[in-house]
């Protein structure tokens, strides 16, 4: 491990992650019990081998306590393929149509010649986005308790002097609950409703709801219990995203023009665009994904070792964190020529296009990737083409930097103001 790590990591995570890469090599040690995977195979080990490395539950929105008790494991993965279903990439390919408008209507509510602060529009838009995409005609009624969702969840994970253990109700535990009781409250009887009804809906919900030829139906409680996570999710990461890029458009005004030239292609009624429109927008994919490989939303996972295990040669003691680190494998030079370079042609057909498993994961890999990714792409490509068509972005002028890089809870530039200047 480099000299004085852990304190060097309180200070500057990515840097260190940086330097504990350069100096020690694929795998290195932070602190006794803690190992970072850097770089692409090992990387990929620890995602793909879920039995040595398991994701531990996500801690946000556990299952509500009921008298009737949780869903069974059983039931949870039957939730888990039914939500798969409405997430995959030809469902989303179906609703582009849904999509597009919202993205549109991001770019002209941009108010031009004034600087603004652009994540807490884009994660407006992308709750809107979001919320449409699983609960459709629902989702206007949904979207304030998701707002609601997505503050408990800033709260929670909030820095804090102490670390309680998960039975203790905190403050920020108590406010949790609270949305998470509303939420699941105000999406009871939506589906009760379709269920009662049979209109069980085209979207996600709606596929959650279809009897399982195999199970038959899903029991409300495990329909209802798996939806906080996902409604946050499906805006809350991609926020981060957007902000990355939108700046990269104002950093990059040639590239921004290129995407421009590109969208122009794009429907004028947003409504009537299709998968067709959004694959003829290659170079503004690539631009997406050349952003994600600089600044990754989700810069480190962590998983855990129940048993002690080997790793691209180290021995990782049962009980250990390992944290991987898609920020170095992103930026390792064996995997991407300049990779410091921001570069979007390099993801365009070519020989130099990046190609190994495992090289990518700003989606993660393995039996936990992101389920979401198809619909994330869908939105973050159709939001940067829209806007790059619309207007040109740029940094605010003066010695103040334009935001702050965070990297507590995924990384983020936060606070950042962009002004806008409508193109000719």
């Amino acid at each position: 491990m480099p000299e004085g790590s852990f304190a060097a990591w309180s200070r500057d995570r990515l840097a260190m992650a940086r330097r504990g890469a350069e100096e020690c090599g694929d795998v290195w040690q932070l602190e006794p019990g803690v190992y970072v995977a850097a770089a692409a195979e090992p990387c990929a080990a620890v995602l793909c081998r879920t039995q040595d490395f398991p994701k531990a539950p996500s801690p946000l929105f556990p299952p509500l306590r009921r008298s009737s008790g949780a869903p069974t494991a059983e039931e949870r993965a039957r939730a888990h393929a039914a939500r798969m279903r409405g997430l995959r990439a030809q469902a989303v390919a179906a609703r582009i149509g849904e999509i597009a408008p919202r993205t549109a209507r991001f770019a002209e509510r941009l108010p031009a010649g004034r600087d603004v602060e652009i994540l807490p529009a884009v994660r407006h838009t992308l709750a809107e986005i979001g919320t449409g995409y699983l609960f459709a005609e629902d989702a206007s009624a949904l979207l304030p308790y998701a707002a609601q969702l997505f503050l408990a969840r800033e709260v929670l994970v909030r820095p804090s002097r102490w670390v309680w253990p998960r039975w203790v109700p905190t403050p920020a535990r108590r406010f949790r609950t609270r949305q998470q009781v509303a939420f699941t409250d105000a999406l009871r009887p939506v589906v009760s409703r379709r269920r009662s009804s049979g209109r069980l809906g085209d979207d996600m919900l709606g596929q959650m709801l279809r009897p399982s030829p195999r199970y038959g139906l899903l029991p409300e409680e495990a329909v209802l219990d798996t939806l906080p996570g996902i409604t946050v999710a499906t805006f809350e990461t991609p926020a981060r995203a957007a902000g990355w890029i939108l700046l990269q458009l104002a950093r990059h005004p040639q590239e921004a023009d290129r995407v421009a030239t590109e969208a122009a292609g794009l429907p004028a009624d947003p409504a009537t665009t299709t998968n067709a429109h959004l694959g003829g927008l290659p170079y503004t994919r690539a631009l997406v994904n050349e952003v994600l490989r600089l600044y990754p939303p989700s810069w480190l996972l962590t998983r855990h070792a129940p048993r002690q295990t080997q790793l691209a040669g180290y021995t990782i003691d049962a009980g250990s964190t390992v944290l991987v680190c898609p920020y170095t494998v992103h930026r390792d030079a064996r995997e991407y020529s300049e990779p410091d370079r921001f570069q979007p042609e390099r993801w365009l057909d070519g020989p130099d296009s990046p190609a190994k498993p495992g090289a990518f994961l700003s989606f993660g890999t393995g039996p936990h990737g992101c389920e979401g990714s198809a619909l994330a792409m869908a939105m973050l490509t159709l939001l940067t083409a829209q806007t790059a068509r619309r207007c040109h972005l740029s940094e605010p002028p003066g010695p103040l930097p334009s935001h702050q890089v965070t990297t507590l809870e995924g990384l983020a530039p936060a606070g950042l103001r962009l002004r806008a200047t409508l193109r000719g």
